[in-house]
């Protein structure tokens, strides 16, 4: 039983299905297609495929099982289709004096921060509103910024899990059909830090080598961004295959050095350094008579990034290392980062990572030992491009700033909704103006890998130019 695009000759509306079919010896024994075509979020499926009608039942050595292709069991969690698949099975069954001894689904559902228990609700409302086995095959592997994590399972009639697979690995589990007994490879639960690591690593290990790349390089500036980027890239890609780079410019402290140099070998990546400063005052003396009259602003601070932008894409031009970037979610959100500058490169791994989520993923790569530098965690975030600069010099405690932005970009919130929740008006105000103008600069990031249920990229579709404010 496989997955497959089936062509409609001859007919009106869209040229294809998803099908799931059953195949031996070269000759199709059974088919079903999809019913319910999702077009939310970086669901696109009704552009491509039509639905399909209902399926027959599958009947194999004396069982019979009802197939559905996905989204086909979400649609109580939708609510918005009409067609109930699961249900047109159960009372197909009846109809013939037939009771349906499991229901397949095959699926390629993309992971996000706590989809596993959304999942599961499902399957076990269906087995105790059914009274029946489910069988669960998920995709694995990334594709783009899409992750699929697997975890297939099986569950008895009452929604216990009887067999579950590995995560974020390819693996196969067996399950006996009449015990409903099998493997359990893989605790049916694992915390959010785990998952979302998880993921990250599996998503870098794919789109590094399925795009032609053996080796990646990033920026080390001492701080917990780059720091945790690289853990995730030595763990997708191996230590001997990550290059990090310190690039310290006038304004750098001699502890963030410090602390990307430890990083660094307690990874067991390969380091290097490339100051700054000569090419800085070049450029400054170069642009000296037409700012002249100008005072230094974010314009020279920019100046810093993109100078290390530049640097970075030479070495990775000249060795065919993947540049990964290294810039959150809450940052990307609301601006605060530098087109082609800290922006530039191919894959930006932790772009749908919100600040204190970063936070907690570099607890979990310490949950051994120190890799990450204590200081690197504790001290307060800074871009170290001007004396003396913090982040919440320009923006609110990242703690506050997250809560906000999850509100918005992620339930849907505007701006009264989030204020009557007890945020400060100017506060609120000011963060959904930043989001809305600096939708140009998202527009040429890199590719990021998706684990929240709603991540800047092709699931967001929101127009640069626009003035609306809501």
């Amino acid at each position: 039983m496989f997955g497959c695009l089936e062509r409609r000759d001859g007919q009106r509306g869209k040229g294809l299905y998803n099908s799931v079919v059953v195949a031996r010896h070269g000759r199709i024994f059974y088919r079903a297609r999809k019913q319910l075509l999702p077009s939310y979020d970086v669901f696109d499926e009704t552009r491509y495929f039509e639905p399909g009608e209902a399926s027959e039942l599958y009947q194999v050595q004396g069982m019979t099982f009802g197939v559905t292709v996905c989204e086909d069991v979400w649609s109580d969690e939708v609510r918005r289709y009409q067609a109930q698949p699961v249900a047109a099975i159960i009372a197909a069954a009846a109809a013939r004096g037939q009771a349906v001894d499991a229901i397949i689904n095959i699926s390629a559902s993309p992971f996000q921060r706590d989809k596993e228990k959304i999942r599961q609700g499902i399957f076990k409302k269906i087995c105790r509103g059914y009274g029946v086995p489910f069988l669960y095959c998920n995709q694995i592997g990334g594709q783009d910024s899409l992750v699929f994590d697997g975890r297939s399972l099986v569950m008895d009639s009452s929604g216990t899990t009887v067999a579950q697979a590995h995560g974020f690995r390819e693996d196969m589990i067996i399950v006996d059909s009449t015990t409903w007994l099998g493997d359990m490879h893989g605790p049916p639960q694992v915390s959010e830090q785990e998952a979302v690591y998880q993921g990250l690593v599996m998503g870098v290990s794919d789109y590094v080598r399925k795009c032609g790349f053996s080796s990646a390089v990033l920026g080390l500036s001492g701080g917990i961004d780059s720091a945790l980027t690289a853990a995730i890239a030595v763990e997708a890609l191996g230590p001997e295959n990550v290059l990090g780079v310190a690039l310290p410019s006038p304004y750098s402290s001699p502890d963030s050095l410090e602390d990307a140099q430890l990083l660094a070998a307690n990874l067991g990546c390969r380091f290097t350094v490339l100051p700054i400063g000569e090419l800085f005052d070049t450029f400054r003396r170069n642009l000296a008579g037409l700012f002249a009259g100008h005072d230094e602003d974010l314009t020279e601070q920019n100046l810093q990034a993109r100078i290390r932008g530049n640097l970075l894409m030479a070495l990775s031009n000249k060795f065919g290392h993947l540049l990964l970037t290294t810039g959150n979610k809450s940052e990307m959100a609301v601006g605060y980062c530098t087109l082609y500058g800290d922006m530039s490169g191919g894959l930006a791994v932790i772009s749908d990572v919100p600040k204190q989520l970063v936070y907690e993923l570099a607890d979990h790569v310490n949950r051994t030992w120190a890799i990450i530098p204590a200081r690197t965690i504790s001290k307060a975030p800074t871009a170290e491009l001007k004396p003396g600069q913090k982040d919440q010099d320009d923006l609110p405690p990242y703690e506050i700033l997250d809560q906000i932005l999850e509100l918005h970009l992620e339930q849907g919130k505007g701006q009264a909704e989030i204020v009557a929740l007890g945020f400060a008006e100017q506060m609120v105000r000011d963060i959904l103006r930043r989001v809305r103008i600096n939708e140009y600069k998202r527009k040429q990031a890199p590719i990021g890998l998706k684990v929240t249920t709603k991540a800047f990229g092709y699931g967001r579709r929101y127009p640069n130019v626009q003035n609306y404010q809501g």
